[in-house]
C-alpha cells in the first residue's frame, strides 16, 4: 500500500525570487536574463513533475474506486432501487499501445461510478493527498491544524464533497455549532442542496463516557402486536447490565394498538432508568402509525396516538409533535402532552434490511476515543468474535482513533477470518481507516450526509 503524505503542506513557504532593479551594464543584464531563464526552466520542470504526480494519483484513485465499487458500496436508502451502472469509459491508447495516462487523468472519477455506487469513503484524486494529511493530523490530536487545512481546501475541492463532510464532522465533534451553521450556508450555496443536519455525537458520548462493548439489540419485524412482548422483556433484562440499547424498526410493516401500548410502556420505562437508546427506523414506524389514525376518530385505545407522540419526541421533531398533539386533543378532548427534548437518544435512518432478523448480529459499540493502547478492549473484541461470524462495529460515538490504536486494531482483526463491518463512521476516521488498509479486511460504511 502506497501512502502519499505531505504533512503540513499548508504551511509550506514559497521561495520566490526577489525583484531586482535593472542594471544598465550589459554583463549584469545578461547575467540577470540567464538567471531568469534558469528559474523558468526549474519552474517548468516542477510543473511537469506536479502534473505527472497528479496523473499518477488520478490513476490510483480510479483503480481504487473500481476495486472498492463492489466491496464497499454504501447502503441505499430504505426501499430504493439501484439503477443500472453506466459503461466505464475506455482509456485511449498511446503510440506504443499503452494507456494514455493524460486521457485517464482527464476522466473525472465520478464518471466511472455513479454517486450511489461510489463508496462514500473513496476520495477524488484531486483531494486524496490533502485528505490523507488531514486524517493523520486529526488522528494525532491536531484538530486545529486539520481545521485550517480543511478550510483552505474547500475552494479546491472541484465538486468533491469529502473535505466538506470532514469539516462538518470536525465541527460536530468539537460542538462548534456556529461554525457548522456558517459552513452549512456555504455548502447549500455551492452544491444547491440541503446541508447536513446538526447531530453532535459528543453529547451522546458524554452520556456514558468510555463505555464500549456489545450493544443489546432487538430488531422488530412484521406486525407490531402482542408478539413483541418477549423481545421487550429481553430488552428490559438487558437494561440491567447495559447502559445502551438498540431498537430496530426497519422491518415493521404494520402496527396494532396492543403492540403500540406494549412498546410505549417499555420506551418510557427505559428512559426512566436513564438508559441510552439507539432507535433505527423510528421515523418509518411513526409514518405507519400516522397512516392508521385519523383526526376525530376514537378507537378502542389511545395507544397509537401516544406512541406516535413519544416517537416524535424521541426524534426531536418539536413542531410535528405540537401539531399532532393538537390533533390528539381534538380527537380525545383532553389536554395535549408537553414536548420534552430527548435525552440519551440517538436515531438512525433505516438502511437496507437484512435477509432475516438473525442475520444482523448485536453490534459492538466502540468508545468515543481510542488513544495509546487498546488494552482490555482487545479482549472484549476477541470475546465478541468468538460469538459471531459477522462482526459489526458501531462507530456512531467514535469521534477519533489515533494512529497507533488504528494500527493495533487492524493487526488484531486480520487473523480473525470473519466478515467485518464498520458502521456509521465519521469521515475523519473513515479517511484514516482507508489510508491504513482497513478496506482490505472490512466493509466501511461512513455515516451519510
Amino acid at each position: 500500500m502506497r501512502i502519499s503524505v505531505g504533512l503540513f503542506s499548508i504551511f509550506k513557504k514559497t521561495d520566490a525570487p526577489a525583484a531586482t532593479q535593472p542594471n544598465p551594464g550589459d554583463d549584469d543584464e545578461a547575467a540577470r536574463l540567464a538567471a531568469n531563464s534558469e528559474i523558468e526552466r526549474q519552474q517548468q520542470q516542477a510543473r511537469q513533475r506536479e502534473i505527472a504526480r497528479a496523473t499518477a494519483m488520478k490513476i490510483d484513485a480510479i483503480e481504487s474506486a473500481m476495486t472498492f465499487d463492489i466491496f464497499n458500496e454504501p447502503e441505499p436508502a430504505w426501499g430504493s432501487q439501484r439503477a443500472a451502472r453506466p459503461p466505464r469509459p475506455k482509456a485511449a491508447a498511446t503510440a506504443d499501445g499503452g494507456p494514455d495516462t493524460q486521457a485517464l487523468a482527464d476522466i473525472p472519477t465520478t464518471l466511472l461510478l455513479r454517486d450511489d455506487d461510489l463508496p462514500q469513503l473513496a476520495v477524488a484524486a484531486e483531494t486524496a493527498p490533502v485528505v490523507e494529511e488531514i486524517a493523520i493530523l486529526y488522528a494525532n490530536g491536531q484538530a486545529a491544524v486539520a481545521e485550517q487545512l480543511l478550510s483552505a481546501s474547500l475552494a479546491e475541492a472541484n465538486g468533491d464533497r469529502t473535505v466538506w463532510w470532514m469539516l462538518f464532522d470536525l465541527y460536530q465533534v468539537g460542538g462548534q455549532r456556529d461554525r457548522f451553521d456558517n459552513l452549512s450556508i456555504d455548502y447549500a450555496s455551492t452544491f444547491e442542496t440541503s446541508p447536513p443536519p446538526w447531530n453532535a455525537p459528543a453529547a451522546l458520548a458524554a452520556a456514558s463516557p468510555g463505555w464500549a462493548g456489545l450493544t443489546p439489540t432487538e430488531a422488530f419485524a412484521g406486525t407490531l402486536d402482542t408478539h413483541i412482548a418477549a423481545q421487550l422483556e429481553r430488552l428490559r433484562l438487558a437494561a440491567v447490565d447495559s447502559p445502551l440499547l438498540r431498537l430496530e424498526f426497519s422491518r415493521v410493516t404494520a402496527v396494532e394498538p396492543a403492540g403500540c401500548a406494549l412498546l410505549l410502556d417499555t420506551l418510557r420505562k427505559l428512559q426512566a432508568q436513564q438508559r441510552e437508546l439507539i432507535l433505527v427506523g423510528a421515523d418509518g414506524l411513526a409514518a405507519l402509525i400516522r397512516d392508521g389514525i385519523a383526526i376525530g376518530r376514537r378507537d378502542d385505545t389511545e395507544a397509537p396516538w401516544l406512541l406516535l407522540l413519544e416517537l416524535l419526541q424521541l426524534l426531536n421533531r418539536e413542531k410535528e409533535f405540537e401539531e399532532t398533539g393538537m390533533d390528539y386533543c381534538v380527537t380525545f378532548e383532553v389536554s395535549p402532552p408537553s414536548f420534552v427534548a430527548p435525552h440519551k437518544v440517538a436515531t438512525a435512518t433505516a438502511q437496507r434490511p437484512a435477509a432475516s432478523v438473525s442475520a444482523a448480529p448485536d453490534r459492538f459499540m466502540l468508545p468515543p476515543q481510542l488513544e495509546g493502547q487498546l488494552g482490555p478492549l482487545l479482549g472484549q473484541i476477541q470475546h465478541y468474535a468468538d460469538q459471531y461470524q459477522t462482526l459489526v462495529f458501531d462507530c456512531s460515538r467514535l469521534t477519533r482513533i489515533d494512529y497507533a490504536c488504528a494500527n493495533q486494531l487492524h493487526a488484531s482483526l486480520v487473523p480473525l477470518d470473519k466478515k467485518i463491518e464498520f458502521r456509521d463512521v465519521n469521515h475523519l476516521v473513515t479517511a484514516l481507516l482507508r489510508l491504513l488498509g482497513y478496506a482490505d479486511i472490512a466493509r466501511i460504511y461512513p455515516h451519510k450526509y
